[in-house]
């Protein structure tokens, strides 16, 4: 039994991305021979069959290979679940301004986010950071690590620069109350 056999076998049965830590804890390596297994299982992977090795919400878990998408699907059927345009606009202020709270995000969209954010929660999209230290001591929400797996991100930094988004198709880019003047 070689430490890349050992690794892909964790990947295969781990529900989440596993860390670096959790994989060398688990198999009484260091971290830097579990590195150097994890790369001869992406290279072995990447030569043949129909998994990859992929680095995902800050860990590393098995998946199948993109041109496997379709045969997948329609072995699977699966329900999309999408997001309303509200849920995406509430994901993405938390996204880009967190840690915030209730009151911050129906202040930035204007209206009230209640069931946005309880339905993200739901989804484990969003979840509770804590409470501010301010006057009622309001919960504090931030995205989760479902959020960057879902997205196929591996940290909150490769999220797309607020720069390169149109002003006009982003509720992020809108002004603040106070600073909207009033007409003439």
């Amino acid at each position: 039994m070689n430490a890349a056999d050992s690794v892909e076998a964790l990947l295969f049965v781990a529900d989440a991305p596993a860390t670096l830590e959790n994989l060398s804890q688990a198999l009484a390596l260091t971290v830097g021979q579990v590195e150097q297994a994890l790369e001869v299982l992406n290279e072995r992977l990447a030569q043949q069959g129909p998994l990859h090795l992929v680095k995902l919400a800050g860990g590393y878990q098995l998946a199948t290979k993109p041109e496997y998408g379709q045969v997948i699907a329609n072995f699977l059927k699966p329900q999309r679940q999408r997001l309303s345009r509200s849920l995406m606009e509430v994901l993405a202020i938390v996204a880009y301004r967190q840690p915030l709270t209730m009151a911050e995000i129906d202040q930035i969209r204007g209206v009230q986010s209640d069931y946005s954010v309880k339905a993200l929660l739901e989804r484990r999209l969003v979840q509770e950071l804590g409470r501010r230290h301010a006057p009622g001591r309001p919960l504090l929400y931030g995205t989760s690590q479902q959020f960057l797996h879902q997205f196929k991100l591996n940290d909150l930094s490769q999220l797309p620069e607020l720069e390169s988004v149109e002003p006009q198709n982003s509720l992020l880019s809108l002004p603040m109350e106070s600073e909207v003047q009033p007409e003439a």
